[in-house]
């Protein structure tokens, strides 16, 4: 059972690390090409945190939040 378990833990922490790497190259990508006008997005630690801890989905929360003028 401790190798199941083990084995369960390791496959989530992988997705999640993917998940991750995912949002913070996103965040990255809409930052230097300007992506739907948005030159006033800049790439702080708050954000990069949101990134790392929500993956893609915090990085679409970050860009819908710099539309709607806040910034982290």
């Amino acid at each position: 059972t401790v190798v199941i378990v083990l084995w369960y833990f390791l496959k989530n922490v992988t997705t999640l690390i993917i998940n991750s790497i995912v949002g913070i190259i996103t965040l990255v990508v809409v930052s230097q090409l300007n992506i739907l006008g948005m030159e006033s997005f800049k790439i702080t630690w708050g954000a990069v945190l949101v990134c790392a801890l929500g993956g893609l989905p915090g990085a679409i929360l970050l860009i819908v939040l710099n539309l709607a003028g806040i910034s982290i």
